[in-house]
């Protein structure tokens, strides 16, 4: 039997802060690639992450799930968040290899590292899921700069109740927002929302599906 190249698979790359791990989820008729990273606190796992993968890939966008060197590892702490940078650069090549136009994303933490990165790679956008804004109960302590600064068209996905900064609490600046109602930073909605996770989750994927139509 002939092996499907369509099918999800993986790829180990070696970095300078160690191996990392890359699961393609490839498009039949691609036209873009969307490599995502993950947060600090979980890995490729998570629910926005896997959505995106199983959605976008009939539409021509393939999505590459990035497992950082720390998290393949197996260590329960993530790095500084220059380390972070030095890894997800060092796989780059790799996310590129296809020929594709390639937007960098990733949630949380993983958002973070899109947006500082992004233009000095190449990247033709950047997709930043749950940025954390600012750690839950100091508003203050501000990471708007990091967003504000990616120079690239920029789209934020925000639950509604993030405790990391929930919509309303962004500045203005180039970059368009798109909010999961009720959504928590892992997108989680409760029960009394009237909101199921399934919705929720097609929330999200039509929102970067509409916004990605737009990037070549």
């Amino acid at each position: 039997m002939e092996p499907n190249e369509n099918a999800p698979h993986t790829e180990t790359v070696d970095t300078a802060t160690g191996t990392a791990r890359i699961t393609w989820f490839p498009a039949r008729e691609p036209r873009l690639l969307l490599a995502l990273g993950h947060g600090a606190g979980g890995g490729i796992e998570a629910r926005d992450l896997r959505a995106l993968a199983g959605a976008l890939p009939a539409g021509g966008v393939g999505v590459a799930l990035v497992e950082q060197p720390w998290r393949v590892a197996g260590k329960k702490l993530a790095p500084a968040p220059r380390t972070l940078d030095t890894g997800w650069r060092g796989l780059w090549p790799a996310l590129a290899a296809p020929g594709l136009p390639v937007v960098a994303g990733g949630r949380s933490a993983g958002a973070r590292v899109a947006c500082r990165t992004a233009a000095g790679l190449g990247a033709r956008a950047v997709l930043a899921l749950s940025f954390p804004l600012h750690p839950p109960g100091r508003p203050e302590k501000s990471r708007a700069d990091e967003l504000l600064g990616s120079g690239l068209p920029t789209l934020v996905v925000q639950g509604g109740n993030d405790p990391f900064g929930r919509p309303a609490e962004f500045p203005p600046g180039e970059y368009r927002i798109a909010e999961v109602p009720h959504g928590d930073h892992g997108f989680a909605v409760p029960k009394r929302s009237g909101l199921t996770e399934a919705q929720a989750m097609e929330i999200l994927t039509t929102s970067v599906t509409a916004w990605l139509a737009g990037i070549t």
